[in-house]
Formats: C-alpha cells, sequence, structure tokens
C-alpha cells in the first residue's frame, strides 16, 4: 500500500515540530512531500536532510541562500518567498497539516481546498478571516477540513455517529489562562513574560498571549460556526482549569458527551492525520485517579472582553472576523515587543472593528486589502 502522503506547512514551529514526530512514530504508512518555514532556516535544513522530502519552501527570501546552498545536491527542490508557499500548498498530497501562525495560513488553506486538497487545520485564523470563502470551496472540491485545536478535534469526536439536528450546544472549555483569578486592576502591569507563562500548554509566543487575554477562545468560537455550521449563541465558553476536558458538546435530550485527555498537542494532530483511526501511540494516556477534581468557571467578559468582541465580529460577519483578527494578531506583536499594554490588546481590537470599511460579503483581494489597513492601524496606535 503507498504512504500517505503529507504537507506540513510551519514545520519549524511547535505544531509542525510535534506533527513529525507524531509521522515519525507512524511508520511507514505515512511519508512526508513538503515542507515550509518562515525564518528558522537551520532547523528547516535539519529536517529536510533527516525526512528527505520531495520539496521545502523557506519564506523568508533573506534566508533563502542558506537552505539553497545546504540541499543543493541532495534532490530537494528549494523554493522561496509567498509563491513558493502557496506553490507548496497546492502540491497534490492526501493531506496537508497547517501550523502556520496568523494570517499568514488563511490563503494556504484556502489555495489547498481549492485544490481539493484535505487540511488538518491548525491555524485557526484561516477560518476566521476566510472562514465563508473556504466554505465555497469545499463544497467545489469534495475537501474536508480536519480540526487540529484540541477544542474543536474534541467537538469532532463527541459528533462522530451524531446528527446535528440533536444537538443543543457547543460547549468549549479553556483554561483560563494565566490571569483567570489575578486582580483585574493590575492587568495594565502585566508584563510579556507573565503573559507567556501558560500553566498547562507549551505553545508558541503568539497563541500563548492569546491565551492569556482568551482571545484564542474567541477565535475559537468563530472557527466551531464554520466547522460545526452552530449558530453563535449556541456556541458555549466555560473555563476549565486542569485542560483535562478539551470541549463538550450538549445534545437535546440534556445528555452531554465530552472527549478527556491529558494536554498534548500530539493527540489531536494524529486524530486529524489518521482519522477516522485512533491509531495506537507512545504519548502519556490519561490517569483518571491522578486528576480526580475537575472544576469549571463561568467565561467572565468583563475581566477579558476579547471573548465579547469575538462574539460580535461573529454576530456581524462580514469583514468584522477578519479585522479582529490581524487586529489582534498585530497587537499581540507589539505587545510582546513592549510598545503597548497588555489591556491596550481588546482597546486596539475593538478600535479597528469599529473604524474598517465594512464589507458583508468580501472576496479575496478584500480581505487582503483590509489585512494592510489592518496592520497600519495597529502599528500607528498610540496608547
Amino acid at each position: 500500500m503507498m504512504p500517505k502522503r503529507i504537507t506540513i506547512l510551519g514545520s519549524t514551529g511547535s505544531i509542525g515540530i510535534n506533527a513529525i514526530q507524531v509521522i515519525d512514530a507512524l511508520g511507514e504508512e505515512y511519508r512526508i512531500d513538503y515542507l515550509s518555514a518562515n525564518t528558522n532556516s537551520e532547523k528547516l535544513i535539519e529536517q529536510a536532510l533527516l525526512l528527505r522530502p520531495k520539496a521545502v519552501c523557506i519564506v523568508d527570501e533573506d534566508s533563502s541562500t542558506i537552505v539553497q546552498s545546504r540541499l543543493h545536491n541532495e534532490s530537494i527542490e528549494v523554493l522561496t518567498g509567498r509563491d513558493g508557499l502557496l506553490h507548496v500548498a497546492t502540491q497534490k498530497v492526501d493531506i496537508l497539516l497547517n501550523g502556520l501562525v496568523g494570517s499568514a495560513g488563511m490563503e494556504p488553506t484556502l489555495k489547498a481546498v481549492e485544490a481539493g486538497t484535505n487540511v488538518a487545520l491548525s491555524n485557526k485564523e484561516s477560518l476566521v478571516m476566510a472562514g465563508q470563502l473556504i466554505e465555497n470551496a469545499k463544497t467545489k472540491s469534495g475537501a474536508e477540513i480536519f480540526p487540529v485545536d484540541s477544542e474543536h478535534s474534541a467537538i469532532w469526536q463527541c459528533l462522530k455517529g451524531e446528527l446535528m439536528a440533536d444537538v443543543n450546544k457547543l460547549i468549549l472549555t479553556g483554561s483560563g489562562g494565566p490571569f483567570r483569578e489575578r486582580d483585574i486592576n493590575t492587568f495594565s502591569n502585566i508584563s510579556p513574560e507573565e503573559a507567556l507563562n501558560h500553566p498547562n500548554w507549551d505553545m508558541g509566543k503568539k497563541i500563548t498571549i492569546d491565551s492569556a487575554t482568551m482571545m484564542n477562545k474567541g477565535l475559537e468560537v468563530i472557527e466551531a460556526h464554520w466547522l460545526f455550521g452552530t449558530k453563535p449563541d449556541d456556541i458555549d465558553i466555560i473555563v476549565h482549569p486542569q485542560s483535562i476536558i478539551h470541549s463538550m458538546v450538549e445534545f437535546s435530550d440534556g445528555s452531554v458527551k465530552a472527549q478527556m485527555g491529558v494536554p498534548d498537542m500530539k493527540i489531536p494532530i494524529q486524530y486529524a492525520i489518521t482519522y477516522p483511526r485512533h491509531k495506537p501511540s507512545s504519548w502519556e494516556s490519561l490517569d483518571l485517579l491522578s486528576n480526580q477534581n475537575l472544576t469549571f468557571q463561568a467565561k467572565d467578559i468583563v475581566r477579558f472582553p476579547c471573548i465579547q468582541l469575538a462574539y460580535d465580529a461573529l454576530h456581524k460577519g462580514g469583514t468584522a472576523q477578519a479585522v479582529l483578527n490581524v487586529a489582534n494578531e498585530h497587537a499581540v506583536y507589539r505587545f510582546l515587543d513592549g510598545s503597548i499594554s497588555f489591556t491596550d490588546i481588546p482597546r486596539i481590537v475593538e478600535g479597528a472593528c469599529e473604524l474598517h470599511e465594512y464589507s458583508e460579503n468580501p472576496d479575496l483581494d478584500n480581505i487582503i486589502q483590509l489585512e494592510r489597513w489592518t496592520k497600519n492601524f495597529v502599528v500607528n496606535f498610540r496608547p
């Protein structure tokens, strides 16, 4: 039997590295044909020499010379820049895993779906920014999206064998991040170092800050809407500090299904790759006797206003969701470089959503133009 061919976008990041570990453990049934990285040329070269893909793409053209030089005699094609990334995204494989960070992942997802490739999606920004465009492309090409976010993977698994007509609501769980009990009056003094100290998950910087503001939950509400066709008011958020229950589905008869597991991204990554199978793995399994105290709290939109901003954008539709996403992304980068405060993040997002030129049915060009406008808005924000 021919091995299942896989593309990994963002192979040098947290999701990509975990995915390579998963695929290596799965054995010869799976083969990595394409890899991409943004700037980490040394890690990409290391991966390419180990995995021997058909091609790699280094998006940062300043880093391309070293990659081309080191792989020159290795029979591995080296592509560069944004065009190279989109070329890799459209190559014929069985599944593309999109582990890119931020809005940069949106267009590769769309192009892969248009090409008829199934996408294992970690990049939630794809659906937040261009959910309708991707849905239209799925309908036309027949491609599927397999969620990699632990929350959406959990819901996907809970819905297996069920009728959506029987679903009452989706319940996304979240740890609440490092500040769920901190004095709200001190939020303006939160440092990047404090915000990067997540209590449960080991993730990249951007998503870790999103967890601290709980914008990640807001983005996940929007993503869940597009993945499962659920109305905004039928998607809830519950804080679950232990991160053992990854999400739940409540049905019309009052019953609730929950998916549980240790907080390890390799689990949802593997399920997306091996779907519909739960194949054996060597990762740590859940010991219920060591996790007897599972607690829950209501979401707090006063403490974490980004949650409400996301619901508002989803209700409004159109370009509001894309602007919300891009404004948040670049506000996070400004917070990380120390030029704005933690509490400036929701202020910037709200301002961009209110002031942008709204369109109800944006096409790809509209979204790309708004991405530029929103980035400029954030860059020019003065606290």
